[in-house]
């Protein structure tokens, strides 16, 4: 639900993007990644996204402002960010969402000869996989969910990174869905920071085992989920294990 309004309106305004389950189909095969995420910025600092698709682009930290763009052809954005990186373009390791509509970016970044990594699903942790070496992937690629494309932004804001993105709309309707939301330049190319500005705050916990998180553990009256927090002004990430009772007190 887009624009609904929650609390007190008491208290400070803010923005709250989240997705209660990234990965729906992970969770129902049982595969990786699957996230349950939320985050929060001071009003008005996160894009209002439709319901849409939004392409993405995003390279992890350390690289020079610009290395990759949305408007160059994919073989391009491989051979400078194999420049940057020091590395060949068979080096480098593209994540990518498993799709039909993606068959020709899949096609020249093969051409390219770069490596490929398809996901089914949850382009949110494919977005993080590029800010964490340990992940392998050098660079995000193709178009997914716009509000998902909000929370990968924010996500990168608190770890660093650098991504685009641009609406993409396949009918009317969906064009005066953006319109109505105040979004007047539909060919707009979004920075990191115009998809989500200001302190950022930036919270996921594991719904299955994946890279960063681990999915939630049950036993019996309970669970142990794992967690992160993190926010844009201090840079700082804290993992969480927390252990749920639900029967109540301790016997």
């Amino acid at each position: 639900y887009i624009g609904e309004e929650v609390g007190t309106k008491n208290g400070p305004a803010v923005d709250i993007a989240l997705d209660p389950l990234e990965g729906t189909t992970i969770t129902a095969k049982g595969g990786a990644n699957a996230l349950a995420v939320i985050a929060m910025a001071e009003a008005g600092n996160f894009l209002n996204a439709p319901d849409v698709y939004m392409d993405k682009l995003s390279v992890g930290p350390g690289l020079p402002d610009g290395v990759v763009d949305l408007d160059n052809d994919p073989a391009d954005n491989l051979k400078n960010l194999a420049k940057a990186k020091k590395c060949g373009i068979s080096d480098l390791l593209v994540c990518i969402l498993d799709r039909p509509r993606h068959a020709e970016l899949i096609a020249k970044v093969r051409a390219a000869g770069a490596r490929i990594m398809l996901i089914s699903d949850g382009d949110v942790s494919g977005v993080i996989a590029t800010a964490q070496p340990a992940s392998g992937v050098d660079v995000y690629m193709g178009s997914g969910g716009a509000p998902e494309g909000v929370l990968a932004a924010a996500a990168l804001r608190c770890i660093g990174g650098q991504m685009q993105g641009r609406l993409l709309f396949r009918n009317d309707d969906e064009k005066g869905r953006a319109r109505r939301l105040g979004i007047t330049d539909l060919n707009k190319k979004y920075s990191m920071l115009e998809l989500a500005k200001g302190n950022v705050m930036f919270a996921a916990t594991g719904v299955t085992d994946g890279a960063m998180l681990k999915g939630v553990r049950r036993f019996p009256g309970g669970a142990v989920t794992h967690s992160l927090v993190m926010r844009s002004k201090s840079g700082t990430v804290r993992f969480i294990e927390a252990h749920h009772r639900f029967e109540g007190d301790a016997r």
